[in-house]
């Protein structure tokens, strides 16, 4: 038998061992992740995570809810009772958040960005530990009780990380970052009832990457922590139906206008907060060295400005939002400006509270403001156009602000038109402030700049942190 008879049944030969390996390392593979205790465990973590993320999300939002009945009930009650409250709520949430619970401060979502860039337990700890959540809630609360803007939506955020991070905690499992991304995206999705804006944020605002693995814990953690909501509160729309639409070409020029009015307006006010909250300068630096003070002044101002607008100034917006959006009522033409004055003072102040809420709320009243100048467009369309455009121009994250606003509204008409506002109007924020408001935040509790026991510490970081 020749040489060449023998090559043909070797190579089969050789084919056939490298299929049986093949088909080995395969088998070996599957039963790593279908029997490997340590893959169940993961998974039954993120379950029981998830859910404890969407319960705890729900008790939030009625907590909030009662929060701001009271302080309705307290200005109807005696109107000028805000003037010694408000400013002595602030000053006390500031001494509290700065003394015990520094982390606690604002919306939460520097928190989480600031927790998954660190490999330090020690500072993950500090920034989502369970001392920081309770306070978290019971502050937020609180801030809404004595009438600051603030929302519940942002320190879900964090409340959601923090959850899904204890949970892992206990279960002893080393590596978090995953655990805190999918809590926060449930965070979200619980809080609105967005699912999709959940993921889409965790991608697009807290990771800043597409990555297949993460996508899939995500979207697991989403889905268990929105069915955990439906369950309890049912599948309803955050703000309701909207039905409105951008037919006519003259109809069109209502995007460009948005986009300008919401990207100037929302990169402002983002600015604004970062440089007064990093890099204050003149009176308001001066002011900062007395932090309790300060705190204090904003309150006042808050409070002035809640009594001059019969309240409209305080709380989270949602019912003058969810009026002007469903129904097309009016809002008084100063509103959007006050809302976003009390909300930049709530939130420069140190307290407790989220931007999400508040910041839809200035962009409708925005919307409501400029219907009156250019009547060629539904004014439904304005305000929905005008939210979007002005959260995008706040965050930065365009996407994120046309599914958070397509989902709670339900409407499936406007999101050609919404995500051309939602684009430019960002375009145009990251002209004014080049580095996103949470992003530019964070870095006030990177390890360096955050004394674990003390408040966020700035100026004790490096250049490259500052």
């Amino acid at each position: 038998m020749t040489m060449e008879e023998h090559t043909p049944s070797r190579q089969d030969s050789d084919a056939r061992k490298r299929h049986r390996a093949k088909r080995r390392i395969i088998l070996r593979r599957y039963r790593y992740v279908s029997l490997s205790r340590r893959v169940w465990m993961r998974r039954a973590v993120f379950i029981a995570g998830a859910l404890f993320v969407g319960l705890t999300a729900v008790g939030f939002a009625q907590i909030s809810n009662d929060a701001q009945d009271v302080y309705s009930a307290i200005l109807k009650r005696s109107p000028f009772l805000p003037l010694f409250l408000t400013p002595l709520g602030f000053a006390a949430l500031a001494f509290a958040t700065a003394r015990w619970f520094p982390a606690a401060a604002g919306s939460g979502i520097p928190q989480v960005i600031a927790a998954r860039k660190s490999s330090d337990y020690t500072h993950r700890s500090a920034l989502l530990g369970w001392q920081t959540t309770i306070a978290k809630i019971v502050m937020t609360a609180l801030a809404l009780v004595v009438g600051a803007s603030v929302g519940r939506e942002g320190p879900t955020v964090q409340v959601g990380a923090s959850v899904m991070f204890a949970v892992a905690t206990v279960a002893g499992l080393g590596r978090q970052n995953g655990f805190v991304l999918a809590g926060s995206a449930a965070g979200i999705a619980a809080a609105f009832n967005a699912p999709i804006a959940g993921i889409l944020f965790a991608i697009e605002e807290l990771a800043k990457a597409f990555a297949g693995r993460i996508n899939d814990i995500v979207i697991g953690s989403v889905v268990i922590a929105g069915a955990v909501s439906w369950l309890i509160l049912g599948n309803y729309n955050y703000f309701g139906e909207v039905t409105t639409n951008v037919v006519s070409g003259k109809d069109w020029l209502a995007v460009p206008i948005c986009a300008v009015f919401g990207g100037v307006l929302g990169g402002l006010f983002s600015m604004s907060l970062v440089t007064i909250s990093r890099k204050p300068f003149g009176i308001i630096a001066i002011l900062k060295r007395h932090p309790i003070v300060f705190a204090g002044l904003c309150g006042l101002l808050v409070a002035v400005l809640s009594i001059a607008t019969a309240g409209y100034a305080s709380g989270n917006g949602y019912a003058e939002t969810r009026a002007s959006l469903v129904y097309g009522q009016a809002m008084p033409w100063w509103y959007g400006l006050a809302k976003l004055g009390s909300t930049l003072l709530s939130s420069a102040s140190g307290i407790p509270g989220g931007l999400f809420s508040p910041s839809l709320a200035v962009g409708a009243g925005i919307g409501s403001m400029i219907t009156p100048i250019f009547t060629f467009a539904d004014p439904r369309a304005f305000m929905l156009l005008m939210t979007v455009g002005y959260f995008a121009g706040v965050v930065q994250a365009p996407l994120t602000a046309v599914v958070i606003v397509m989902e709670m509204t339900s409407d499936k008409n406007m999101v050609i038109p919404l995500m051309a506002t939602a684009l430019f109007a960002a375009s145009l924020s990251r002209l004014i402030g080049s580095e996103p408001l949470y992003h530019a935040l964070a870095r006030g509790y990177y390890a360096s700049a955050f004394r674990i026991h003390g408040t966020p510490d700035v100026s004790s970081a490096p250049k490259s942190v500052r």
